[in-house]
């Protein structure tokens, strides 16, 4: 195996020098220049980039004593999601089995340095029914899954969801890809009288059997149609979760997502849909926070409890400095669910800290520049460096919207691939 050549920054071994930071990252992406600006916010030196296709190419990287390592998204470059994935076209929905192999194969090359990211977590982060089964493992409230954990049930076709649909009493469930993220090849099926199926995805099914992601949420009526989608999907892995009715916000399906930045949930959005998935990129919408808590509070339960769960969740990955939580609000907006961890569910441009969370008037990600600050991530920075201010909480045309709507999800998704062209229905993920 070869690896990237590193030039041992002096700084990071030379007492009193500031420490440095280093990006795995595309250097084109919005993540990278967001994370970039917190860094520069805190008076240190920009991190050093090194670009997901060098890292892949050359078989990992060795990063310099003291330097702090962050593992940023591989997505929305075609480039690197042809290493990932292989040849074909970037919309093209198969491939994630394939991408997961490679891309935790890259994190393990990655040696020497502070990571910020656990190898062994992101693992388990891009795998649903781990994920799943850990969080379930650990007392944390999930959707009830048949395939969660090393004892889940294979699902090799449709057949074998038809079955457990019925094994289990499941009308409504969620088929997701194992290794799936934004939405990607996610089915949201429910059966009706007479044995009537349908499903409701943004998987566009072409005529010669392929599948593509699209920005348009589609249905699918037979189950003929059903299972020509889960059929393809089945070799990369497959995923399944009871499909709990969720809470709502202005005739909207409502959930949240938390950002938990060093075992605190800093920041929370709330996102709404007229279609069970609330991505942002397939039409879904910021929602009120405001009028959420308050709903939480007049339904009798706890806002507190509520951002808690979120904090044992992220609990489960403590070598991972900064996940993104989907919090699944039940009808009534008294009980909550954890649908997903997020390993780069950061994105949330325009976006400041909740109240009392000490990452008020930060982005998400000033907060994780100021917890590894404040000594909370990979060893801490020590005295070197300031807290950053509100310079880093919105940057270019996303100012002071943080719809996240131009380029990416912008929803905290695990974006892969660019969201944003609303040329041709068919987009990457």
């Amino acid at each position: 195996m070869r690896h990237t050549a590193v030039e041992t920054p002096e700084a990071s071994a030379t007492p009193g020098a500031p420490p440095r930071f280093a990006v795995v990252g595309n250097p084109e992406n919005r993540r990278v220049g967001l994370f970039t600006t917190a860094v520069r916010a805190a008076g240190l030196p920009a991190p050093r980039v090194l670009a997901w296709r060098d890292v892949l190419r050359e078989g990992g990287a060795v990063f310099a004593p003291g330097e702090y390592v962050r593992i940023d998204s591989p997505g929305e470059n075609p480039e690197v999601d042809r290493l990932l994935r292989g040849p074909g076209e970037p919309t093209r929905v198969e491939g994630t089995a394939r991408w997961y192999a490679r891309f935790t194969a890259a994190v393990r090359g990655l040696s020497g340095g502070l990571p910020l990211d656990d190898p062994a977590e992101l693992a388990v982060l891009f795998d649903k029914r781990r994920c799943h089964g850990v969080l379930h493992a650990a007392g944390v409230p999930v959707p009830e899954s048949p395939t969660s954990g090393p004892d889940g049930a294979p699902v090799r076709g449709w057949a074998d969801v038809r079955a457990l649909m019925r094994e289990r009493r499941m009308p409504r469930l969620f088929v997701k890809l194992a290794h799936g993220s934004s939405a990607s090849g996610v089915l949201a099926v429910e059966s009706a009288s007479g044995g009537r199926i349908r499903a409701t995805t943004s998987v566009e099914l072409a005529p010669d059997g392929r599948l593509f992601n699209s920005l348009r949420v589609r249905r699918y009526t037979t189950e003929r149609e059903v299972a020509a989608v889960v059929d393809p999907l089945a070799p990369d892995g497959l995923h399944l979760e009871r499909w709990l009715p969720k809470a709502g916000q202005r005739g909207r399906a409502a959930d949240l997502r938390v950002v938990v930045v060093a075992g605190r949930a800093t920041h929370a959005v709330v996102r709404t849909s007229r279609h069970p998935m609330t991505n942002l990129h397939l039409g879904g919408a910021r929602g009120d926070l405001a009028a959420a808590r308050a709903a939480v509070e007049s339904a009798g339960a706890d806002w507190g409890e509520a951002l808690a769960l979120c904090e044992r969740a992220a609990a489960c990955f403590p070598g991972t400095l900064c996940v993104g939580v989907d919090l699944l609000p039940a009808l009534g907006w008294r009980r909550f669910t954890v649908g997903e961890v997020n390993a780069f569910g950061d994105l949330l441009p325009g976006l400041t800290g909740l109240p009392g969370s000490g990452a008020e008037g930060l982005d998400t990600y000033g907060a994780q520049i100021a917890a590894v600050i404040r000594g909370e991530g990979a060893g801490g920075l020590g005295s070197h460096a300031r807290p950053p201010g509100p310079a880093t909480a919105a940057t270019g045309d996303d100012s002071g919207t943080g719809d996240g709507t131009r380029d990416g999800d912008g929803d905290g998704s695990d974006d892969r691939t660019d969201h944003s062209s609303e040329e041709d229905h068919r987009a990457p993920v």
